[in-house]
């Protein structure tokens, strides 16, 4: 962005929507703010950044009227790019970005940036911690509740981002060029938004499309799509494998995850070392080792990290044990891949909380993996009579339906018994009854905690 002032149109007034605008006004910008809802939350929101900068605010209508005012436009990643007024805006020539875009135009870091369908909290956090351990000052951004706009501006050159990065805010990239990229797996999800899982791909597949020769891709090699992708640059593409030894990259070969950079093979620690359970984990565990050693770190600090990290909140977070039956918080399953890895992750019996916002990714895979270990569903949500429509079909009908997620869990721990896990594992996303999936999570954790009263 060249230096003179513009009139900026930030559209959303959610945490990403606040940073940007905080960021555009500090940059000298005129900064106009447009949210179509108009709740009391974002009201609120909107009377507390007029108390900060000096900005335009119009809620609980749509910006067309701005757009002739308008330069530039920063999107929320929950503004979906087909929007009409974006469209109007696209023929009008103004550019519209995202704020991981903006974000990225002012930092003057090296970034590490992580995506994929799943995993990608946890191994974003995970390499965040392998860097601040070998001594890095680290900044742990995006898709995992910082925005990056809100914390560039005290990034130093020799400082290390890591950021998550979700398909909605790669749709708007235009210049962003990570020094490592990481796709984590893909499998269907956001469906209701990208339409077809070619649009998806595509999206995630933005991360690399403008990296260059001196930086790295790092892809999962077991997975069916990413063996696919082909970047066509010259960016250096190295593989991880749960279930096969490679040459190059990292690997888990005789309970051991190995490594080599270029420079040999050497052991890092042994798979049953690692500090998180689950076969997913162990991907997560992989693709953090590659990106830190790519970065520099050595496998000393590596497998002293892997040993210690203690995951993230909300997936598969181990909440209470009340009366032999211990609860789970796997808020941040938000599609049924992610959900399935969860069952496969703790030992049965197991008494299933799900359901929430329809993604339009289907249930089938998610039923066939309950197997013999989940023995009760309790459903809620807008997806409620989908999931037991399918659960149905495939002969599962230990079913239960409830209206809030207090009734979930006490209707979970009335079906349990000592050696039972209550798992909250929605396989949708959040939005139909809670603002996100913290909100959920905390939620789930504070029905569990109230079982003690």
């Amino acid at each position: 962005m060249d230096g003179n002032r513009k009139t900026i149109l930030v559209i959303g007034l959610a945490r990403s929507g606040i940073s940007a605008a905080r960021l555009l006004y500090r940059m000298g910008n005129r900064v106009i703010i447009n949210d179509s809802s108009s709740t009391a939350e974002v009201m609120s929101a909107a009377k507390e950044l007029r108390e900060t900068i000096d900005c335009e605010v119009y809620l609980g209508r749509n910006p067309d009227e701005l757009l002739d005012r308008t330069d530039q436009i920063v999107i929320s990643p929950g503004v979906p790019t087909d929007a009409p007024f974006l469209i109007k805006a696209a023929k009008m020539g103004i550019q519209v970005i995202s704020e991981v875009e903006l974000a990225y135009r002012y930092c003057k870091a090296p970034i590490i940036a992580v995506t994929g369908t799943n995993g990608k909290t946890t191994t974003t956090a995970w390499i965040g911690e392998i860097l601040k351990a070998s001594g890095a000052t680290t900044h742990v951004v995006g898709n995992i509740g910082i925005p990056f706009s809100g914390k560039v501006e005290e990034i130093k050159p020799a400082d290390k981002v890591v950021a998550e990065i979700s398909s909605f805010q790669l749709e708007t990239i235009v210049d962003f060029r990570p020094h490592i990229s990481l796709i984590l797996n893909i499998s269907p999800d956001h469906l209701n938004r990208h339409k077809t899982m070619d649009n998806y791909i595509a999206a995630k597949s933005r991360i690399f499309e403008n990296q260059g020769s001196e930086d790295y891709l790092i892809l999962n090699g077991d997975d069916d799509t990413l063996s696919k992708v082909k970047p066509g640059g010259p960016v250096r593409v190295f593989y991880f494998s749960r279930t096969k030894s490679l040459t190059e990259g990292a690997w888990v070969e005789d309970g051991r995850i190995c490594m080599n950079l270029g420079a040999g093979a050497i052991t890092v620690c042994k798979t049953d070392q690692v500090g998180i359970p689950g076969a997913h984990n162990l991907e997560n565990a992989l693709a953090a080792a590659l990106a830190a050693g790519l970065s520099g770190v050595t496998p000393e600090i590596i497998a002293r990290v892997l040993k210690e990290f203690p995951g993230v909140e909300h997936r598969i977070e181990k909440v209470d044990t009340i009366n032999g039956i211990t609860f789970y918080n796997d808020s941040k399953g938000t599609n049924p891949a992610s959900s399935i890895k969860a069952i496969q992750a703790i030992p049965g019996p197991i008494v299933l909380i799900a359901g929430g916002m329809d993604k339009k990714t289907g249930f089938s895979d998610f039923i066939d993996a309950f197997g013999s270990k989940v023995r009760e569903l309790v459903l809620l949500g807008e997806t409620a009579d989908i999931i037991a429509k399918t659960a149905k079909e495939k002969g599962f009908t230990n079913i239960h339906m409830t209206n809030s997620i207090e009734e979930a869990v006490e209707k979970a721990y009335e079906l349990s018994s000592p050696g039972f896990q209550v798992l909250l594992s929605p396989a949708c996303a959040s939005w139909d009854m809670f603002r996100d999936f913290e909100e959920r999570g905390e939620l789930f954790k504070a029905a569990v905690k109230a079982l003690r009263r």
